[in-house]
This record gives C-alpha cells, structure tokens and sequence, in this order.
C-alpha cells in the first residue's frame, strides 16, 4: 500500500506548499522503492518517463565525460532528482547513484506537470531551489579550478559537516577514490590532505569518520584556497 503523501515526513519545502487534491494525487501516481548504497536511481543516457523523489538517503550526481566518469556533487534528502533532464531533455545527461541506503519515490510525469500547473507556489519554490543550485553550481566550478586541494578539501568537509550531515562529526560516504574525483585530485593527495589535516589538530579521523575539531581554522583554509 502506498503512503499517503498528506502525512509524508519527508516533504521538501515545496511539497508542504501543495493542496489536498495535489497531494491526493501523488498519492495515486507514484511508487516508492528501497535501495542499497550502491543502486543506480537515474542512468545517464536512458529515456526520462517520471520524477524522482529522493525521501531518505544520499545520492551523488555523476557525468561521463569524454574520457572518465566525474561526480559532480552529492546529493541529500529530501530532494527532488533529475528535473532539469526530465523537462529539458528527456533523456537523462546524468547518473544519480545511491550512495547509502535510501528510499525514493517515482512520480507520473504527467500528474507532476499537472500538479505544477496547479499549485503555483509550490512551482515558485522549485524555481528559487533551482536558481539557488545554479548559482552554487558556478561557484563550485569556479572554485574547483581556481582553488589549492587543501581549498576545495576544506571546502567538500564543510559541505558535509554543514548541509549534508548537520553535524561536525560524520561517516565520509565516499571511497578516498571518490573523494578525489568529487574534488579534482588524485586519491594520494585527498590521503596526504586529510592527514595533514588531522595532524594539525583541524580534524580527527577514525577510519572512515571524521570529526572537525577546529571548524574556523578549516574555514580558513576554505576562504584562502
């Protein structure tokens, strides 16, 4: 049986801005799924038929290049997946993967759209989160090619510290393989780093949990590149 939507604890901002009738509605049109890190939720290169959901867990967006694979950020519930490839593409430029267990929700495209065309402040909310996502996006650019490692190292530990996790203290969801690739770098270096940063008492790490200790000199870093 199907949750009902109206009572969903996993709303985005967006979502809690919908009507009965439209939450009635997504409560008949969608499916929900379990996954395991490691599943595949969006494959690039496939056709777009529904909107993902991504109620619980942690995702990575990632894109085939010319020559390798390359993450292009991380990705935390609640959250809408895939928008910009199901309505301006149809078919998905990009992998989304999960990387720890999750839950996520396929939605009928075609309710979605209606849905949109209804309830015009829950569109509003997409937009300004679409805006926000882009402006980040150049930022991220930006400072991945601009920056030092130790810059866009600090700059990753703080995006999990603080809009991922919310906490100083969390389980690094990526191999030190995928951490490299999400900052441009080989694994070496992200190996070299963290310790370097450990030993200057900037963070603690405990297999793969990492505790910031000193989060203004870690900003430091972040700002000075």
């Amino acid at each position: 049986m199907l949750n009902d939507c109206r009572n969903c604890p996993f709303k985005t901002k967006a979502t809690s801005m919908l009507s009965d009738s439209s939450l009635d509605q997504l409560t008949s049109n969608h499916l929900e799924l379990k996954l395991k890190k490691g599943d595949s939720i969006i494959k690039q290169g496939t056709y777009s038929t529904n909107v993902i959901f991504l109620r619980t867990g942690l995702a990575k967006i990632h894109i085939a290049g010319p020559y390798s694979e390359q993450i292009v950020k991380m990705v935390n519930a609640p959250s809408y997946l895939g928008l910009p490839t199901t309505f301006g593409s149809k078919i998905n430029q990009y992998s989304v993967t999960a990387v720890s267990d999750a839950e996520v929700c396929f939605i009928d495209l075609e309710v979605f759209q209606s849905i949109l065309d209804e309830n015009k402040e829950f569109t509003r909310e997409l937009i300004q989160v679409f805006c926000k996502n882009e402006l980040e996006s150049f930022h991220r650019c930006a400072n991945r090619t601009q920056k030092l490692i130790r810059g866009n190292m600090a700059d990753a530990l703080l995006e999990f510290s603080d809009n991922i996790y919310k906490s100083d203290i969390f389980v690094l969801p990526l191999s030190q393989a995928e951490f490299a690739n999400l900052v441009d770098t080989s694994r070496e270096s992200v190996s070299r780093v963290l310790t370097e940063f450990d030993k200057d008492g900037i963070i603690k790490i405990s297999g793969k949990q990492i505790e910031i200790l000193d989060k203004a000199r870690l900003i430091l870093v972040s700002q000075n590149g």
